[in-house]
């Protein structure tokens, strides 16, 4: 698919029922191929990545030997890494495209046993290096120059000093892996798979299938009715696995307070930090941030619910999603990939044709099928280049979706070709940054261009659905997150009445009285989110909006020397501490201050929309 091209309707959820995988254009996916032209073939470098395992085990015990070998060790271990994860990516991807097909499934198990074996092979490297006197080891450094590479790598090691375990305990910590990822992929294939979310009846009376892939289509519908409906099955599907997702979600918390204890972490949450040397601060300064700044949220609510002509005093959630206009634009594919090349071309010529690279060499898989997810994500092996999962549905949203996961995808893609694979993958703090980047840029030029009250009205409902994405739901989810682990850390048992009970509350805090909150509905929103299963993940979304909105507005004010900057810092990819890195780049998330100022940006939309709803 070219910049220029249009995904083929015939794969367009609009036309009816969800196809099958096998029925989408080839033009609409990605192009997996290049990695391996066959099943056959990724069996072969399965077999050859697994036998490569040998080479990295030829270094144990010899790190200290000199400056050469260490070079050779550390130049050895990434390609060994490099050949594992390209197999693994294949697979996944793979199984991401329908999590029902045992082929791939039976392809992406195998391949997270394979991971955990290549980080049982490696772990003496870090217990090596402890063991090395400094002076030795500073040495090597001034003795090699391309030693210098890995500086930071060492560095990380040493700063965990205190953590890691003797070479046989980090054995058997990173084979652990293979069963602890267990929950996760139950929850996956029972969201993405099995997980039935019902039938209702469509705008013209039509009864529709609702899948993952789909049901956005319906919770953004201009009739309320079927927006409820839509939310309502939804939620309902998901309450009626309730026990087995919470299960599944207390295993992974479970898993993440194991290891936290395993390398004497005083709690999950510190443990999670730790590898990019983030203060326990950052996490709890955002909550507070974001509290502090819940008035602007109701704000918000009261002047959606006079747009949407709501004579009910508060919302239903399903409101939340409804479209502010009837005449929001229709994007298709070629206008949408033009909007987001417009917005980021801040960041240069060059940046702006790598984008437009990867779109026509497919990177992106952008139509929904059965046993597709319903997200997003990007992802790709070192060394080659990045892939894209969404599901396009010619809206504004599908606009700002392509440009995050873009964003995404140019970070790795500076990441691979300016590091060694020893920084690979890099951190979520700075990945959260980069993707809501794009996202900035884009509806900082979205809302610069004069179309009318419709077009501002659109815009603006897509700039505030992100923001409640990033710094509302993701900031309740956190404390959601911190609840739950602290009370496995506390020996307390999680259940799904608990949970549902505990994420109700926050969602009345955060609604306040503007918003009404169905207690079991609400209460289920957590079985939604797989990134719950990455421990502290969701925070990173509100840190990373408000780092991207300050670099943003650095780089249209500045222009060549603050995208310079912005550049450097996807470059670096995971070479340095995420705060390190941005404070280079422009950014101090230490600091309250740039969510603050998102905050101050969120309030100036809200400005603007209650001035369209005056002028009514």
């Amino acid at each position: 698919m070219t910049a220029t091209e249009t995904p083929p309707a015939a794969g367009s959820p609009s036309s009816g029922g969800l196809p099958a995988r096998a029925d989408l254009p080839r033009e609409a996916t990605w192009d997996l191929e290049v990695l391996f032209a066959t099943d056959a073939a990724w069996e072969e470098a399965f077999r050859a990545a697994e036998a490569r395992l040998g080479e990295v085990a030829a270094f144990r015990g010899r790190l200290g030997e000199g400056a050469a070998t260490l070079l050779a060790a550390f130049r050895t271990r990434d390609a060994v890494q490099t050949a594992v994860e390209t197999v693994a990516v294949y697979a996944d991807l793979r199984f991401s495209e329908d999590a029902g097909n045992p082929t791939y499934a039976a392809a992406a198990d195998r391949a997270t046993g394979l991971f955990a074996r290549y980080g049982a092979a490696v772990a003496f490297y870090d217990t090596e290096l402890l063991a090395m006197p400094s002076d030795r080891l500073a040495g090597f450094f001034a003795a090699e120059p391309d030693l210098a590479a890995y500086r930071h790598a060492v560095d990380r090691v040493l700063d965990r000093r205190e953590h890691i375990r003797s070479a046989e305990v980090e054995e058997l910590l990173a084979l652990s892996t293979e069963v602890t990822g267990t929950p996760e992929m139950v929850a996956t294939v029972l969201a993405d798979s099995d997980l039935l979310l019902g039938a209702i009846a469509d705008e013209h009376g039509a009864t529709v299938a609702l899948s993952q892939g789909n049901v956005d289509l319906y919770l953004h519908s201009h009739d309320a009715g079927v927006r409820r409906a839509a939310w309502e099955a939804a939620a309902d599907a998901h309450l009626a696995f309730a026990n087995t997702f919470a299960a599944a979600l207390a295993g992974g918390v479970k898993r993440d307070v194991f290891y936290a204890r395993a390398r004497g972490y005083g709690s999950a949450l510190e443990a999670s930090l730790a590898a990019g040397r983030i203060p326990p601060a950052v996490f709890h300064t955002l909550l507070d941030t974001v509290w502090a700044n819940l008035p602007t949220w109701h704000r918000y609510f009261r002047v959606r619910r006079r747009l949407l002509g709501v004579t009910a005093p508060r919302l239903h959630p399903a409101d939340l999603t409804a479209p502010l206009t009837a005449g929001a634009p229709v994007v298709p594919w070629e206008e949408g990939v033009a909007l987001v090349l417009d917005g980021i071309a801040p960041l240069g010529e060059e940046y702006v044709a790598i984008n437009r690279r990867g779109i026509a060499d497919r990177w992106v898989d952008a139509l929904p099928n059965r046993g597709k997810g319903g997200g997003a994500f990007s992802w790709g092996p070192y060394g080659g280049h990045p892939y894209i999962s969404m599901n396009w549905h010619d809206d504004l949203s599908s606009v700002s979706t392509l440009a995050h996961e873009l964003g995404h995808s140019l970070h790795s893609y500076h990441a691979m070709r300016g590091r060694p694979a020893a920084y690979w993958p890099y951190g979520l703090f700075t990945a959260e940054v980069a993707s809501n980047m794009h996202q900035a840029l884009l509806g900082a030029d979205l809302l610069a261009r004069d179309r009318g009250r419709d077009w501002e009205l659109a815009v603006l409902e897509e700039r505030m659905a992100n923001h409640l994405r990033y710094l509302f739901t993701m900031p309740i989810l956190a404390r959601f997150e911190l609840d739950c682990h602290t009370r496995v850390e506390r020996g307390e048992a999680l259940t799904a009445e608990g949970m549902g009970e505990t994420l109700a509350a926050l969602y009345r805090q955060g609604y306040g009285d503007e918003v009404e909150v169905d207690e079991a509905r609400a209460g289920i929103t957590w079985a939604r989110f797989s990134h719950l299963f990455n421990p502290y993940y969701v925070y990173q979304y509100a840190t990373g909006i408000a780092g991207a909105a300050a670099l943003a507005a650095q780089v249209r004010a500045e222009g060549a020397p603050a995208a310079e900057r912005y550049r450097a810092f996807l470059s670096a990819g995971g070479d340095g501490y995420p705060l390190d890195l941005l404070r280079a780049a422009g950014v101090d998330l230490a600091s309250p201050q740039p969510v603050q100022a998102a905050f101050d940006v969120l309030a100036g939309y809200v400005d603007r929309l209650e001035a369209l709803a005056d002028a009514a």
